[in-house]
């Protein structure tokens, strides 16, 4: 069993399914109002994993990721474009998903959009301002947190402390709050912004009541896991909870937060510091494969540095995968069970895939070493092995092609040997090798393989 650690708990313990061979997952998506960060990146990638692995060992994965399409940021961003707000978020969701797509992140199984869901926002406000769980101010709707007696949790931390550490979010204030920790569920709208109707007045959601009521509507009380970056913890997924808990509702079983993406001064990285990589950037400048195997090989918890240094040795990293996958792909045999197994005891450990990856590699070099054997049989069943894991991490391999001209300068290889003609083989292999290829010696005749 998949054992995960629980930042409600602190705890590292077995993700329990409600429903067995079934398990239902919430990942608080976008906001809609700009192009997608690395950070951003290492979110979905990181649950894209999980959810991969999961279905690899056979788990039915409902997967909710939501888009916040209408907020502060977004509409400020109009204004500031004199743009309709709807129009950026719609483009901002579509410039997110091609980049989900680039990364080869499975899309959701649902995807619901905050604005489809008002009605039952609406109808949440409604039972917690009939529990007296919330109250009116002149500016909006607010939870009453004082009612949560476990209020916190997720933070792990006082008042003062979470107060002052709320991620990217503004703790929303008002000269009427009952208590600093108390947060927004409907903000009435000032003229010519989005809104609307609501028993209290125009208005919009806010940005904590819309995940708890999506994740409910689609996923029912009791769910499995609820996910999504560190930052994430306070207020929000803290807000969340509070509004389930102040209703009566079983919220989320498990909770699931990734470390940050970290600048080269240890700074998460945010739109809000100014310090972001946008992601669309990363993916025109490198093989897309080359940011899930950097994060495969950096915990899951741990924050991660995303430089030129780390990405040149995930592209190369993949190059390797790639060459093997070319040198062994008409090998096939009964996966190494050994080896899997393996793999399994780091992944489910946590989601260990650093150690996971470590196995993968090993597997590539006895693999190696047997196909220079001729050990046909090992290697097949490593190279099977392999392909397993990749399948598991969502690495697409890829057959290394090569050129008619490189082919070409092999069998030249090959003709100068036959002459013996050692100085002209020994100055093609250079020239080969200059060009980042293996130059292999076989029975069969030189072959070449990405270095």
């Amino acid at each position: 069993m998949l054992n995960l650690y629980d930042t409600a708990t602190s705890q590292i313990r077995p993700l329990k399914q409600r429903v067995p061979g079934q398990l239902s997952i919430y990942l608080c998506g976008p906001t809609v109002y700009g192009p997608p960060h690395i950070g951003h990146g290492r979110a979905t990638l990181v649950y894209d994993i999980l959810r991969r692995y999961l279905e690899w060992t056979g788990v039915a994965v409902r997967l909710v990721s939501n888009i916040t399409d209408i907020d502060d940021k977004i509409i400020d961003r109009a204004t500031r474009e004199n743009r309709p707000w709807l129009d950026i978020a719609q483009k901002c969701e579509h410039v997110w998903f091609d980049s989900m797509s680039r990364l080869g992140v499975l899309r959701p199984t649902d995807v619901p959009r905050a604005t489809e869901y008002v009605e039952q926002i609406v109808g949440l406000i409604a039972e917690l301002i009939a529990k007296d769980a919330a109250y009116a101010t002149d500016d909006g709707i607010y939870m009453s947190t004082s009612v949560v007696a476990d209020y916190g949790l997720l933070a792990h931390q006082n008042i003062d402390d979470m107060l002052a550490g709320g991620g990217d979010r503004t703790v929303f204030g008002a000269d009427q709050k009952k208590h600093p920790a108390d947060f927004v569920l409907w903000k009435f709208s000032k003229p010519g912004e989005p809104s609307w109707a609501s028993p209290w007045g125009e208005g919009r959601p806010g940005w904590h009541s819309e995940c708890v009521v999506m994740s409910l509507e689609l996923l029912g009380e009791g769910f499995d896991l609820h996910c999504g970056g560190a930052d994430l913890r306070f207020p929000h997924h803290e807000n969340e909870r509070a509004q389930a808990v102040a209703l009566g509702k079983d919220f989320a079983h498990h909770w699931m937060h990734n470390g940050f993406v970290v600048d080269t001064e240890g700074e998460k990285m945010s739109k809000s510091l100014g310090n972001v990589t946008n992601l669309p950037d990363l993916l025109d400048r490198y093989d897309a494969r080359a940011y899930r195997m950097l994060l495969l090989q950096t915990h899951y918890r741990s924050p991660v540095k995303v430089g030129l240094d780390n990405i040149d040795a995930s592209v190369n990293a993949l190059a390797g995968v790639d060459s093997f996958h070319s040198r062994t792909s008409l090998l096939t045999a009964t996966p190494d069970a050994a080896t899997l197994d393996a793999f399994r005891t780091a992944m489910n450990d946590d989601l260990n895939t650093p150690v996971a990856v470590g196995v993968m590699f090993d597997a590539i070099r006895r693999a190696n070493v047997a196909v220079d054997s001729s050990d046909t049989k090992l290697a097949g069943s490593l190279a099977s092995a392999v392909r397993e894991m990749c399948v598991a991490f969502g690495i697409n391999l890829e057959v290394a092609t090569i050129s008619d001209e490189l082919v070409s300068r092999a069998k030249a290889l090959d003709a100068a040997r036959v002459a013996r003609d050692f100085a002209t083989a020994d100055a093609i292999r250079d020239e080969l090798q200059s060009l980042g290829y293996l130059v292999e010696t076989t029975k069969e005749g030189t072959k070449l393989r990405k270095a």
